[in-house]
């Protein structure tokens, strides 16, 4: 930890990454229960499609598209910090602000594939 500068935006940017991370870990049981359903049979997969269609888990998802959007680009920072380069002010400052836009781009574009694209397809 004695390498990093610790400005607000590493900070923040840094917290929000472990946030992220924490959130993925918890939607992994989302998975986990899907795939146990899908390994179980016919019944069991129709129950967890049935439970995981429901609208409130649309948000989940969402959120959880977020989140992996935001811990991926994060991530890619943290790799390029891992180099020693970036650290400095002005660096961390402009990097924290390609991370959020980067995020939100990948964000739109994701959800616009999985919610309305796909939706369409259909």
């Amino acid at each position: 930890m004695s390498v990093y500068k610790m400005t607000r935006y590493t900070l923040a940017t840094s917290i929000f990454n472990r946030i992220t991370g924490v959130i993925l870990s918890v939607g992994l049981i989302l998975l986990v229960y899907w795939l146990m359903a899908v390994a179980s049979g016919t019944r069991a997969y129709e129950n967890a499609h049935e439970t995981l269609s429901a609208g409130i888990f649309k948000l989940v998802y969402a959120g959880l598209l977020v989140a992996f959007c935001y811990h991926l680009v994060a991530g890619m920072r943290h790799l390029v910090w891992d180099t020693g380069r970036g650290l400095e002010r002005a660096q961390s400052k402009r990097s924290a602000a390609i991370v959020v836009t980067v995020s939100i781009v990948l964000m739109l574009v994701l959800g616009y594939w999985l919610f309305l694209a796909a939706g369409r397809a259909q």
